[in-house]
């Protein structure tokens, strides 16, 4: 497979752009697998790129046109890069992908799939990544603040007034940046994270298994996903996913698929790179839905 280099002078040949470099090396991998595919791409890593760029309501235009001529009984591979988002958005595009292919599907993770993209990962019967990739935490966030240390701060608040009364004017002040029930906002987001991957877990990635060995792993799975592990950020490998109990296969042991993956990863990267793209949903055969950063201002 060709190297970046490679691929910036094969993107420089006439009849050749950006559109075409990335179906022509998105159909070679449906064609060895035998399997659809459609990626799923961010442009958040890039500076400047703001609209747009985390999982919401708008990504099921951009699905429901990738999914419309593919003949879903082939199954899907699922390519994602993404920062992650909103859980109600994954709910909703985890349930519809699977209405169309009946469970069959398979998470690729060439780079980064972090928070509502882990959940994504997490509906998969496998997930595909390399020793360079990575899934995050899905612990929700308001505003870049953690959920967890909302209800922390509450939990304080609460104990310290019981222990020191004087100490209610300091936090009435310090907790009305909240709105009103905020506190219950945010530990509502915290349970519905959990009872996503707990669920997905269940339902897709270890389909017809059960006994106590099964739900202590997937108890074990979204208890270590869902909770404040210092960062929001925080990089989870292939051996740690694989540790954790995750059904994780390494794409080097496929040189073939793994190349193959780099070079679809490179073709967004470059498109990514020469145009204002935020956002890319596009299947083996080019049929995309792209957004690009607003230029007002």
């Amino acid at each position: 497979m060709p190297s970046w280099e490679e691929l910036m002078t094969e993107v420089q040949q006439p009849g050749i752009g950006v559109n075409e470099l990335r179906t022509k090396y998105m159909n070679a991998l449906s064609e060895k697998t035998g399997r659809n595919v459609i990626a799923y791409y961010s442009g958040w890593l890039l500076p400047g790129r703001e609209d747009n760029v985390e999982v919401n309501d708008r990504d099921m235009t951009g699905f429901m046109i990738a999914t419309r001529d593919l003949d879903c009984s082939r199954g899907l591979d699922l390519i994602l890069h993404t920062p992650g988002g909103f859980p109600n958005a994954a709910e909703g595009i985890v349930n519809y992908l699977h209405s169309m292919f009946g469970g069959d599907i398979r998470v690729i993770v060439p780079h980064m799939a972090m928070s509502a993209g882990t959940m994504i990962s997490c509906s998969a019967s496998t997930i595909l990544m390399g020793r360079h990739s990575c899934l995050g935490p899905v612990d929700p966030q308001f505003g870049g603040v953690p959920a967890y240390n909302i209800v922390k701060e509450f939990q304080t608040a609460q104990k310290e007034m019981q222990d020191n009364p004087e100490s209610a004017r300091y936090w009435s002040v310090l907790l009305s940046k909240y709105p009103m029930a905020f506190h219950y906002i945010a530990q509502d987001a915290i349970e519905l994270s959990d009872e996503l991957v707990g669920k997905w877990l269940r339902q897709y990635m270890f389909s017809g298994e059960t006994g106590n060995e099964v739900t202590n792993r997937i108890r074990r799975i979204k208890s270590k996903l869902n909770s404040n592990n210092k960062s929001h950020g925080r990089h989870y490998n292939f051996d740690f996913c694989k540790e954790l109990g995750m059904k994780v296969e390494a794409l080097e042991d496929d040189p073939e698929l793994h190349e193959l993956v780099k070079t679809i990863h490179h073709a967004f990267e470059i498109t990514l790179h020469a145009y204002p793209v935020t956002k890319l949903i596009e299947n083996h055969q080019g049929d995309a839905f792209i957004s690009q950063q607003s230029m007002e201002g």
